[in-house]
């Protein structure tokens, strides 16, 4: 049964002084067996060597450099879930990806993971994470933003919805451009003027 909505929700860009706060939604485990969200971004064979402490340190080496990897989603003042977005190029297993291949040649930031507390599940956030994305793309010179969400069924696995749900992009007013797996979906917001500004 879904949960009750929150009524205080902040995001904020993921930045050095906000890094402890990364620290304490991800736990010890990094969200997800030491991933550290660092999945999109390195090779395989690098990815599994530094699993756990070492894709913590490459994130956090990322954000200390000044790249704003993704955003902090804040309930109630406390950091309750993660949007991790920019620039397709930024994430080169994306590029790579056969499944996932560009729709078309032009530019787009991508949105490629979530992570929400358990507690503050099923409580709307995702939809909310992702009209901040497109927001804060679009303020870095965005005019597409995609994502890759997840066509529930029943036998789909519940590890694989990381990139989220297709129902959470529709809400924020995302597009459906292309099926790529039977499970697979590429969704689009086309940014011409500045979200939620009417």
């Amino acid at each position: 049964m879904p949960k009750e909505p929150v009524t205080s929700f902040e995001v904020h860009p993921l930045t050095p002084e906000r890094w402890s706060d990364l620290r304490a939604l991800f736990g010890e485990r990094g969200a997800c067996a030491g991933c550290w969200c660092m999945w999109w971004r390195v090779p395989p064979a690098v990815f599994r060597a530094q699993q756990g402490s070492g894709n913590h340190q490459a994130l956090k080496g990322l954000v200390d450099s000044g790249v704003i990897p993704g955003l902090l989603g804040y309930v109630d003042g406390l950091p309750s879930a993660w949007c991790a977005v920019g620039p397709r190029e930024h994430f080169p297993n994306l590029e790579r990806s056969r499944t996932l291949k560009r729709v078309d040649a032009r530019p787009v930031w991508s949105i490629v993971c979530f992570f929400v507390s358990p507690r503050h599940r099923r409580r709307g956030l995702t939809p909310e994470l992702l009209r901040a994305a497109a927001a804060f793309a679009y303020s870095r010179g965005a005019r597409i933003i995609e994502g890759y969400p997840l066509w529930h069924d029943p036998g789909t696995p519940s590890s694989r919805s990381y990139m989220g749900g297709l129902g959470a992009f529709l809400a924020a007013g995302f597009v459906e451009v292309a099926q790529t797996s039977k499970v697979r979906r590429i969704v689009r917001r086309y940014l011409d003027s500045e979200p939620g500004s009417g």
